[in-house]
């Protein structure tokens, strides 16, 4: 993955291109087939994707007797697993891949830029938080809505 890629995504958005470098090359670039898993609810977060090309399924499980909500499709660009940056806690959904390349930052590579974070980035990720509560307690939800804080 070249720091071109990692600069048009919103994450990244910001970091200089020295930093962008870094973690470009740390990236390592895995192809998962359809139907494969590229993170598993529950599991241990070790870094994030950043989906290159295709699709993946997200889902969440809330309740073993009911089926697995659905948390929406997404493609190239898109950041998965992001959380991990900020903490140790189990993954809290499932992506399931529809033919996928992605990019897999090891915790280690965004370690090194910690001290380089700046607000741009840490809005992007408590963005994404407030969505992901909002989704936990409201699966039906307008993004519109004034509990969602926008960009």
């Amino acid at each position: 993955m070249h720091e071109d890629t990692l600069a048009h995504v919103e994450l990244f958005a910001g970091l200089e291109k020295k930093d962008l470098q870094l973690l470009a090359g740390a990236c390592r670039e895995r192809t998962y087939s359809a139907g494969s898993k590229l993170i598993k609810q529950g599991d241990t977060g070790v870094g994030l994707y950043v989906i290159t090309d295709g699709t993946v399924h997200i889902t969440k499980e809330t309740d073993p007797d009911k089926a697995e909500l659905d948390l929406g499709t997404v493609g190239p660009g898109n950041v998965l697993g992001e959380m991990s940056l900020l903490d140790d806690l189990p993954r809290s959904a499932s992506v399931t891949a529809v033919s996928d390349v992605t990019a897999r930052l090891s915790k280690q590579a965004t370690k090194r830029l910690e001290a380089q974070i700046d607000f741009p980035m840490l809005r992007c990720l408590y963005r994404k938080l407030v969505l992901a509560y909002v989704l936990m307690a409201r699966p039906s939800f307008d993004t519109r809505d004034p509990v969602i804080p926008q960009a």
